[in-house]
């Protein structure tokens, strides 16, 4: 994959460099964000980046800000199914979320041409919810209590969208 794969509006998708790993980790470890999602050591997004299987893409803004990172895996899936492992974007509230997961869709569909895009969120994480039914997302099913997170179990929401509901 190049450097730089997607330029937006406002916003470019590029494949993560080694040296932006530690402001990504730091993003993880807000507290808007480390309430919906596992955070990785700085060890582990190395590792992902290098992976052949997985797609590491850092979001900069208009002004060359990193404001969040995506990581696909399933990239060599031969269902053609590839999941949405991880959106962290801040600050919040600018649209850059949902722009993103707009880029992501056409990227998956058009480029990767895959078949199914699909993630797991946490039941309680409504906001993402919201954003990713309004994107045409459909919920699957729910793996009840399916991880324990501060002292209690917590339910995960499947969610994917097909080529052909991205195609609509």
């Amino acid at each position: 994959m190049e450097t730089e794969y997607l330029k937006m509006n406002n916003l470019t998708i590029s494949k993560t460099q080694a040296a932006e790993v530690p402001f990504l980790v730091a993003m993880e470890s807000n507290i808007e964000n480390s309430v919906f999602i596992f955070p990785n050591s700085q060890e582990e997004h190395l590792q992902l980046i290098l992976a052949k299987d997985i797609a590491h893409l850092t979001i900069k803004s208009e002004q060359n800000e990193i404001i969040g990172f995506v990581i696909l895996a399933g990239l060599n899936n031969p269902n053609k199914s590839i999941e949405f492992r991880r959106i962290v974007i801040e600050p919040k509230g600018k649209g850059w979320g949902r722009k993103t997961v707009q880029e992501i869709k056409k990227y998956s569909f058009e480029t990767l041409k895959c078949h199914r895009l699909w993630l797991d969120v946490l039941e309680d994480n409504a906001r993402a919810r919201y954003l990713y039914q309004s994107e045409g997302f459909k919920e699957e099913g729910t793996l009840r209590e399916a991880i324990y997170v501060d002292g209690k179990f917590k339910s995960l929401i499947i969610m994917s969208i097909l080529v052909h509901e991205f195609k609509g």
